[in-house]
């Protein structure tokens, strides 16, 4: 098989909690234009044809929720695990990493894609274009280019103006070959380094991650603000 047409397998971690939502519901379940937000990010991979399988993390007490409710009620047939998630994001994406390998699918270069579960309106057509990247170089993420002026701030005092031309906005999928991130997060591990996101411990190795640009639409639904965006986008809002 060609690198252009290799198979990739998604970690989606979805085990976070609705603090900045305000609400009893976990963020990856509310309704968003009559199903979950979770089942619209998991159809945005269920239907690509170089994807081969779906490893779902959610709080572990969500386990048999999401088997009825999520992959069984909306007939996702790639999801070949629900995993439970650990007490931080890298936690949950290391127990994702763990089940690959139990499951066989610790292939050095297959390419693994990990994407948060609260962000259901990224353009799935870039996901060839990221798969071909990560075979190519090992890693790659999604971001787009920050619209307005970032400030560093202490104390509430600015101390210093970043060059906006040079900063992006972080996105995922971020993709990378199954034996780099594996070893990103062992060194990660024997460091107790936690990172703001799996890119960043790669980067720890002195690896290259290379950046595609992304669409501003793929945003994550973290405030009630975001699922009024999010109907929005999707059309819902007239």
């Amino acid at each position: 098989m060609t690198r252009e047409k290799m198979k990739a397998t998604v970690l989606i971690p979805a085990a976070g909690t609705s603090r900045r939502m305000g609400g009893t519901v976990s963020k990856q379940y509310l309704e968003l234009a009559g199903k979950p937000v979770l089942a619209h990010t998991l159809t945005l991979f269920e239907n690509h044809p170089q994807i081969e399988n779906i490893y779902l993390i959610v709080p572990a007490g969500d386990i048999d929720y999401c088997q009825k409710e999520i992959v069984e009620r909306y007939g996702f047939t790639k999801v070949a695990r629900i995993i439970g998630g650990g007490a931080k994001r890298q936690d949950s994406v290391r127990n994702g990493l763990n089940a690959l390998a139990v499951d066989g699918f610790d292939q050095q270069l297959r390419p693994i894609l990990v994407h948060d579960g609260a962000r259901p309106l990224f353009d799935c057509q870039m996901l060839s274009e990221l798969i071909k990247v990560v075979a190519e170089t090992g890693a790659c993420t999604i971001g787009v280019p920050v619209k307005d002026t970032i400030k560093q701030v202490e104390n509430n005092v600015i101390t210093d103006s970043p060059d906006r031309s040079t900063l992006w906005q972080v996105q995922t999928p971020q993709g990378f070959q199954y034996q780099l991130i594996r070893n990103a997060f062992t060194r990660a591990d024997l460091e107790d380094f936690i990172g703001t996101d799996d890119a960043s411990l790669v980067e720890r190795l002195g690896h290259s991650v290379q950046m595609l640009e992304g669409d501003y639409r793929n945003i994550k639904v973290t405030t009630p603000e975001d699922i009024v965006i999010a109907m929005s986008l999707l059309g819902g809002i007239k």
